[in-house]
């Protein structure tokens, strides 16, 4: 019995310290992403981290928004684990939670993307990729 209780007490340790490690292990990094050429400090700046299956779909797997003070604009995501991800950044300047165009269907708000690749036409997850390892991030995306 004694032996059955000093057992059940060395596993009990033990997965202490795995859910421990565990939790360290799925600690993230930060991205700090500065955006310091924001025409006006009119509405938000609306930023979303995404992964190759969210870009272009809908909201990031985490998203921020924040006033830009003096023309520029700072958002930090937490936590990021390590992968492949893509950001996009809109200055949603009348504050409608979306981006508006013009009748030409050309975007009548600034928007960029984590590498800041300006093509014609809409951004892709493949020019706006970036990886994350396990050191925090500090970005610049400009409209």
């Amino acid at each position: 019995m004694k032996i059955l209780k000093l057992f059940i007490l060395v596993f009990i340790t033990n997965i202490s310290f795995a859910q421990e490690a565990s939790k360290e292990e799925l600690k993230g990094v930060s991205i700090k992403i500065t955006i310091d050429n924001v025409r006006s400090d009119e509405g938000h700046v609306l930023l979303a981290l995404h992964t190759k299956d969210t870009f272009m779909k809908g909201p990031g797997i985490q998203n921020a928004s924040v006033v830009s003070e003096n023309g520029v604009a700072v958002a930090v995501f937490e936590n990021v684990l390590p992968g492949s991800y893509a950001i996009m950044a809109l200055h949603d300047k009348n504050d409608n939670n979306r981006m508006d165009f013009e009748p030409s269907g050309m975007p009548k708000e600034d928007y960029g993307t984590s590498n800041n690749v300006m093509a014609f036409g809409p951004p892709s997850f493949m020019d706006s990729e970036i990886a994350v390892t396990d050191k925090d991030l500090e970005l610049v995306i400009k409209f």
